[in-house]
């Protein structure tokens, strides 16, 4: 490539000889046919190099392909291009009195993206964003379109592929009647005596945020469904000015809080899509473990506190209801998730990460497929119980590897 394509962190420089930005469905098909090696760039918002081909490879970008927002009212579908991203998503589905049931803490990211690598975001009875796929249609390597529906044979290992098997070219997502949402933040929530599934069961969807500098969690941002109960949180007390998840940030970055119902594309994440997202200079890690070891997973982060600290700006604490999809980080089990925002500094950030695996490693921590982690690929396999039915997809569909880069290679043992 004649010009560097970096990701949205600046962390990584993708090797790729080429970069293709095609305009059509068949401009598309005929790129893949004819290449070697090839991976997609989505939003570019992931921390590793799931989305690098390699030298020989190319690199396919479906932002230019015309945009597909197709919403069904009857059915309470939206059938979207893989390219389109949730902001823009959202607000289409919300002009049809229609809702998403759930968005992930920014949304800038795109719907391919998003669900290819177990995005998720917070809910004891919210699945990842891939809960809401029922159909995920693909141009595989041959550059022919293959679709996979919800029920049908491989589709649990169709949604959350990690780009593995072909490239996304539109979903249908699963939609619910519009509904409001408040947003209220809590300050000081002390982890000594804490009730967590309380707590993460107090609204639709909570997130705990802690700088890792002293015990407990420094906000607490619930959001309400204002047609559910209202909010009783009695462990900490209202936060008395706006607020940024990352210390020092402007609130004005983040969606509104204080108790203001407003439509739910416009609480449920924590930014505002016109603003840069979280810091903008950052790295970041998460961990999906069983919702059930929560205390004990929290206690042990805790215990590391004075080495996560230097190079932490924010750590927040989610939950995920288990789903079906063979390569999700929730797969089979109701889960916490431990989301590490770092500094930007991968030499100061990479061995506090092994740190925080190790101590992690008790409780079988399965890393979000987006971001920096640093656990084997042996550590990694053996914790996907459906890995060799994946495997037999891939081979199905890419039966040279043309989408199987070194990223893939290491999950899936090839």
């Amino acid at each position: 490539m004649t010009q560097a394509v970096t990701n949205w962190a600046r962390n990584i420089t993708y090797t790729a000889k080429e970069l293709h930005r095609p305009h059509s469905l068949d401009a598309l098909r005929a790129l893949v046919a004819g290449s070697t090696k090839a991976r997609v760039l989505g939003s570019g918002h992931s921390f590793n190099t799931i989305a690098d081909p390699g030298a020989d490879g190319v690199l396919l970008s479906i932002a230019g392909l015309p945009p597909v927002l197709d919403v069904d009212t009857a059915a309470r579908t939206v059938r979207v291009s893989g390219g389109v991203r949730y902001a823009e998503l959202a607000r289409a589905v919300h002009a049809h009195g229609l809702a998403l049931p759930n968005m992930a803490s920014l949304p800038h990211i795109s719907v391919a993206g998003s669900v290819a690598t177990g995005t998720h975001g917070s809910g004891v009875g919210n699945g990842p964003l891939a809960a809401a796929v029922r159909a995920v249609e693909l141009v595989v390597a041959d550059g022919s379109t293959v679709t996979f529906a919800r029920g049908e044979a491989g589709f649990d290992g169709a949604v959350t592929s990690l780009g593995a098997l072909g490239v996304v070219t539109a979903l249908t997502l699963d939609l619910e009647p519009a509904y409001e949402v408040e947003q209220h933040l809590f300050t000081e929530l002390p982890l000594e005596g804490l009730d967590f599934e309380a707590v993460a069961g107090a609204a639709y969807s909570v997130s705990l945020f802690t700088d890792a500098r002293a015990a407990g969690f420094r906000q607490v941002w619930v959001k309400r469904r204002t047609d559910q109960a209202p909010v009783d949180f009695p462990w900490a007390a209202p936060a008395t000015v706006a607020l940024h998840p990352v210390p020092g940030m402007p609130a004005e970055n983040c969606t509104e809080q204080f108790g203001v119902p407003g439509p739910w594309h416009e609480r449920l994440p924590h930014f505002r899509a016109e603003f840069t997202p979280s810091s903008g200079a950052e790295l970041q890690s998460e961990y999906l473990l069983p919702r059930s070891s929560a205390l004990g997973v929290l206690y042990a982060i805790d215990g590391i506190r004075e080495t996560v600290a230097p190079v932490l700006q924010t750590c927040e604490v989610r939950t995920v209801a288990a789903d079906r999809q063979w390569l999700s980080p929730a797969h089979g089990r109701d889960s916490v998730a431990v989301h590490f925002t770092w500094v930007e500094d991968a030499a100061a950030v990479l061995p506090v990460v092994r740190r925080v695996e190790e101590v992690l490693g008790a409780f079988d921590p399965r890393p979000h497929w987006g971001k920096v982690y640093a656990m084997s690929a042996y550590d990694l396999r053996r914790r996907y119980a459906h890995l060799t039915d994946f495997l037999a997809l891939t081979h199905s569909l890419d039966p040279t590897g043309k989408f199987t880069n070194a990223f893939v290679q290491d999950v899936l043992g090839t």
